[in-house]
């Protein structure tokens, strides 16, 4: 069977349902990023501090938080599908709510309503997909996930842009930012209309004792040899560590077990890493540093589409690329390019402390340009390889709770981050010596760390079959020092 290729498999098929389950990283990347041209109006219309900006820009990540917190469960008991249900009411609710909020404080309920769908979708999307797809297109069937994501904050980019341009400030701070919010609704209908008519995952159901079931979804994947090779795998990695526990899998069980702590630590840091590479300061952050500089809103909005763009363009060049270069060497490639485009960035932010009026437009668009290097290089790495590897480093009886743990890790250091980087921003002391480019260095530093990580503690996942993950991680980890105080079970 490992000599199958993509021709043996209905394509059609597999893309169709894995683009369904993509809808959830869509409303992901439209959820979290709608909030980038609309921080500034917001702030201005609920008349906010720089800790209370920082609060309404890093709240949904408490819903995040939530949401992956719940998803293993949500997952395990309900069944993928059920949970990709649920989390898309939850985006509706939220984008209605939110954006006919009066008050700042319904406003942050409504977006931790979003924050929670976009904890459960962004674990349970790239879980479903993982499982239906067979192993040697799995990193670009996971990809889906991640491109989905990113074409759901290039939308939003240009929607923001076309939103303001030619618009009053004051009409964008009482109406403008309200369609912004609001005009997530479309694609969350869509999402409520399509996931209906995605089966159930596989792997999910033997684990549930429906095996029957379970073939038929896998033989229209890929015929009844596939079909049959397939779940003879599922059965076994089930059987061989008692199916009847792993069927009712114990939470309690797996916090006893050192090798599910070091595979979830690996697959933790990988996400916190993600996260802290500064991804979030373009995402969240680039138009209000763009104005910055260039002292335009319009401007600055207009720039951040181009963000959005190239991280578009790398998202498609990683996909192609995951299955055939590997998850590791391109995730070591993708750290050394951020750090090249985060010290860019900080060089021409600092520079922008002396410039002249003249030159704002220029010193915004090299600003932007480190900004882009940064992005290409983290959307063709990162931003696809670290979804891939959470959702395939876990063995089939730990996926559900592990998942939940490292995209929870995800989640809360995106708080971290985005609640404190206003609070740098608008420090007075850095604004005066620095000029915006200190935080810069500091996520340039984790880039670093995370280099030498992957190389020491992160396998190789490309191609390795779901049910021999847990042998190929452990396997790493004993091949250093650290062996010494591992102990299987």
């Amino acid at each position: 069977m490992d000599s199958m290729d993509c021709k043996s498999y209905n394509l059609r098929y597999l893309l169709s349902i894995c683009g369904i389950a993509a809808l959830g990283g869509l409303l992901f990347g439209y959820d979290t990023a709608v909030i980038s041209g609309a921080v500034n109006p917001i702030s201005r219309y609920f008349e906010l501090t720089s800790f209370e900006t920082g609060w309404a820009v890093s709240n949904v990540a408490i819903g995040c938080i939530v949401g992956a917190l719940s998803s293993g469960w949500l997952a395990g008991k309900l069944g993928r599908k059920k949970a990709l249900i649920l989390s898309a009411l939850l985006f509706t609710i939220s984008a209605i709510g939110a954006a006919v909020a009066m008050s700042f404080s319904s406003f942050i309920v409504y977006r931790l309503i979003g924050g929670i769908a976009v904890g459960i979708a962004s674990s349970v999307s790239p879980m479903y997909m993982s499982e239906v797809s067979p192993k040697n297109i799995r990193g670009r069937a996971v990809g889906m996930q991640n491109f989905a994501i990113v074409f759901g904050q290039v939308v939003i980019f240009f929607g923001n842009f076309m939103i303001a341009k030619g618009a009053a400030t004051e009409w964008i701070d009482t109406v403008g930012w309200r369609i912004m919010i609001g005009s997530e609704v479309i694609p969350c209908l869509l999402f409520c209309l399509v996931v209906f008519m995605i089966p159930e995952s596989p792997r999910w159901l033997v684990m549930k004792g429906q095996s029957l079931k379970a073939k038929r979804i896998l033989s229209k994947i890929g015929g009844s040899q596939y079909a049959t090779h397939e779940l003879a795998a599922i059965e076994k990695s089930l059987t061989s560590q008692n199916r009847t526990v792993q069927q009712q899998t114990q939470t309690s069980q797996l916090l006893k077990e050192k090798r599910f702590w070091w595979i979830a630590i690996i697959a933790s840091m990988i996400a916190v890493f993600q996260q802290a590479s500064g991804v979030n300061i373009m995402m969240y952050f680039a138009p209000v540093l763009l104005e910055g500089v260039t002292g335009d809103a319009e401007t600055a909005l207009f720039m951040t589409i181009w963000i959005g763009v190239i991280q578009l363009i790398g998202t498609g060049i990683g996909a192609f690329l995951m299955d055939k270069v590997g998850r590791v060497p391109l995730l070591r490639m993708g750290a050394l390019g951020c750090i090249l485009g985060l010290l860019t960035t900080s060089y021409f932010l600092y520079g922008s402390g002396s410039m002249d009026a003249a030159s704002a437009t220029l010193y915004g668009y090299l600003t932007l340009a480190g900004m882009l290097i940064f992005m290409v290089f983290f959307s063709f790495s990162w931003a696809l390889g670290a979804w891939i590897i959470i959702s395939e480093i876990f063995p089939n009886r730990m996926r559900s709770f592990g998942m939940s743990i490292a995209i929870t890790f995800m989640w809360v250091s995106n708080f971290l981050i985005s609640l404190i980087f206003p609070i740098l921003n608008e420090n007075t002391y850095l604004i005066e010596h620095f000029h915006g480019a200190a935080p810069m260095w500091l996520f340039a530093g984790i880039m670093a760390i995370a280099y030498w990580f992957i190389g020491r503690y992160l396998p190789e996942t490309k191609g390795v079959p779901l049910e021999q993950m847990e042998q190929n991680v452990i396997s790493k980890v004993e091949q250093r020092p650290l062996q010494t105080r591992l102990t299987t079970r």
